[in-house]
């Protein structure tokens, strides 16, 4: 094992006040600072009264192959400092790759922690906190979007997730459509910025609101989980089975697959297939 290391060091999510001392210290000490986007570190390390040695950039399309290059500076001795635009690494941002190949390489890896933007709304929502879970950005489209958001509708814990403000009415409806429109949900916008603002509500208000203005700034979505006495009734079905058939799923997949997703018989499914055909929205499902 050499003297060298890897670093995780969590940044600001917007309140540049928040870096931490011993953030500072080990950006000041590092011999590389790995960066997401170096012009935002740059700023980052002006404020905090750094003049770091190197910057090497290490975002989502180069981390497979930036991995090596930090493999070798830790190999041969270097502290390499990982920060992203905000947060802490890893966590929907890049630095899970670096992690595995400097671990793998037998190398050392520490963590400063730092702010979280899942967690800082998490613990403002006012919703259970104990147990929760985070799915940070859902997938866009497709199957695989419909089987997350019918997984969320059925989780008995808090989720979190993290939303654009391109995105987040279409996401909001989504969940609205998959966890019933009375299921609990705070939206927490710009955290710890100065326009930072914390909406509480239920999925049907939330869409009321979010059409009320125009989505600026980054979102997180904290959404209730489901009452653990209620099981999953024939309307989350109906919804569910309808957005993989929009996805693009042959019926016969659909009914599968909502029937794993929500744990419930396949014959459940199958007859909310029939109702949605006898309502003109599908076509006969498959046994």
């Amino acid at each position: 094992m050499t003297g060298g290391r890897l670093v995780l060091v969590g940044t600001p999510i917007g309140n540049l006040g928040d870096l931490s001392p011993r953030a500072s210290s080990v950006l000041g000490g590092a011999d590389v600072i790995a960066c997401e986007d170096t012009r935002v570190t740059r700023k980052l390390l002006s404020h905090a009264g750094i003049t770091p040695r190197r910057l090497l950039s290490v975002h989502a399309h180069n981390e497979a192959t930036a991995a090596k290059d930090v493999v070798d500076l830790v190999a041969g001795g270097a502290t390499v400092a990982m920060v992203t635009d905000a947060g802490l690494p890893g966590i929907s941002d890049p630095g899970e790759r670096l992690v595995k190949a400097v671990t793998s390489a037998g190398l050392k890896v520490d963590v400063v922690p730092g702010p979280s933007a899942a967690l800082a709304a998490l613990v403002v929502s006012g919703l259970p906190a104990d147990r929760f879970c985070f799915e940070g950005f859902l997938p866009r489209k497709g199957g695989e979007r419909a089987a997350r958001l019918a997984a969320i509708a059925v989780e008995p814990r808090t989720v979190v997730l993290f939303e654009s403000p391109r995105r987040v009415r279409q996401t909001v409806a989504n969940l609205a459509s998959a966890c019933g429109a009375s299921r609990p949900l705070v939206i927490g916008r710009e955290m710890t910025k100065l326009h930072e603002e914390v909406w509480r509500g239920t999925m049907e208000a939330a869409l009321s609101w979010l059409s009320s203005l125009e989505p600026r700034g980054e979102y997180v979505l904290v959404v209730g989980g489901a009452p653990a006495t209620a099981g999953v009734d024939d309307h989350a079905i109906e919804s569910t089975l309808s957005d993989r058939l929009v996805a693009g799923d042959d019926p016969k997949t659909a009914v599968a697959l909502v029937a794993g997703a929500l744990g419930v018989p396949r014959r459940r499914v199958y007859d909310a297939g029939l109702r949605l055909k006898n309502a003109g929205r599908m076509d006969e499902p498959s046994r």
